[in-house]
């Protein structure tokens, strides 16, 4: 059975009468359960003890662990406003989550880095995403589940990662694509 059927078949088992297979109930399905995924993180991490980070935050500090250095290159990763990035960096390194340190080189700039407590977040939210993976694979089968990220992989590539995506959803239509 292709991967095409097994989704249908997932839907009419799951949802039987109120969805019928199209490729927007399926893009509507894939970001329900992103958003599943991440409003059970961001309550799991409140309880411990994170009750101020947010999912902007997480795409923020990967992109900073990744070399977003400044408010311009941050706003850049994540696709918003430099004014946006500097706004996220305020709070960020009002919680402690970032801090700007003096750059070697060139003095007169701060360059961003991710404090231990920010790795600290992102290990723990790491976790967090392995148990609800766990909990994914118990509701509808370790070999499923595995079959399912296999097709998922083949249709979006090795590389899933994408910091803009905090940009991407309330992109601003009247800019043409960059």
């Amino acid at each position: 059975m292709d991967f095409v059927n097994q989704v249908v078949n997932f839907w009419l088992m799951t949802y039987p009468g109120h969805m019928n297979p199209s490729g927007v109930n399926l893009a509507l399905l894939l970001i329900g359960g992103f958003r599943s995924m991440v409003d059970s993180a961001t309550v799991e991490l409140a309880r411990r003890g994170y009750e101020d980070f947010r999912p902007v935050h997480e795409f923020a500090l990967r992109a900073i662990t990744a070399g977003a250095d400044s408010a311009s290159e941050l706003g850049r990763r994540l696709s918003v406003s430099k004014q946006a990035a500097a706004k996220t960096i305020g709070v960020l390194q009002e919680r402690g989550y970032v801090k700007r340190d003096i750059d070697a080189l060139d003095a007169r700039l701060k360059r961003l880095q991710v404090t231990p407590l920010g790795l600290d977040v992102l290990r723990q939210g790491e976790a967090i995403f392995d148990e609800l993976r766990d909990k994914w694979a118990q509701q509808i089968g370790l070999a499923q589940l595995e079959s399912l990220e296999t097709y998922l992989t083949s249709l979006v590539g090795t590389s899933p990662e994408r910091f803009d995506i905090p940009g991407w959803i309330g992109e601003n239509l009247s800019r043409p694509n960059q």
